[in-house]
């Protein structure tokens, strides 16, 4: 493992408090977006796992952290909209989402996260043998069995947090700039 900077180091503290197996990578930040990553350090897609912030449009906001797999897309017009009890939801700006986890854009993840925000996990991540998380910042990521997510307080399993994206035709790619699917209009 490459020596850890201070965010690295916060970042084995918080897993090594939880006492599950996990594995830190050091990751190139220019290549910390998820496409990018992937592609560059072999890792499957399909083995990825966004944490994302979402804000209830209420007064005041809610927020919560989603996890689903870089394959799917965040269902935040229903799902999310539904369990924040909310009638308009979005993603976090990045504005908002730093504020509120300390966290850089690209890293964030669900280790560290401030007490009592909700943090739901699509189901599909929990199927998975290994993820890969975000370590908090560009410079770190998480391999781990997507059980030591059961570890994080507050943290509930979500059915159809996400969903499949719909075929891309061939030669169209996503407009996400991490090469992720775009979430729904």
């Amino acid at each position: 493992m490459a020596e850890l900077d201070p965010a690295g180091t916060a970042l084995d503290a918080e897993l090594a408090r939880l006492g599950s197996p996990y594995e830190l990578i050091a990751c190139d930040p220019a290549l910390a977006d998820t496409a990018a990553f992937c592609a560059a350090y072999g890792y499957a897609p399909g083995d990825s796992a966004n944490t994302i912030v979402v804000i209830g449009k209420s007064d005041p906001p809610r927020y919560a952290a989603c996890v689903v797999l870089a394959t799917t897309r965040l269902d935040v017009n229903r799902t999310v909209r539904g369990r924040l009890g909310v009638k308009r939801t979005s993603f976090a700006s990045f504005e908002q989402a730093q504020a509120l986890t300390g966290m850089e854009l690209g890293g964030v993840t669900v280790f560290g996260l401030p007490a009592g925000l909700p943090i739901w996990v699509d189901r599909r991540v929990m199927a998975r043998p290994e993820i890969i998380l975000g370590g908090g910042s560009r410079s770190w990521k998480v391999k781990a069995p997507p059980a030591i997510l059961l570890k994080l307080p507050g943290v509930e399993i979500v059915d159809d947090l996400a969903f499949e994206p719909p075929a891309e035709p061939a030669g169209d790619t996503p407009s996400e700039p991490d090469g992720t699917p775009s979430p729904p209009s």
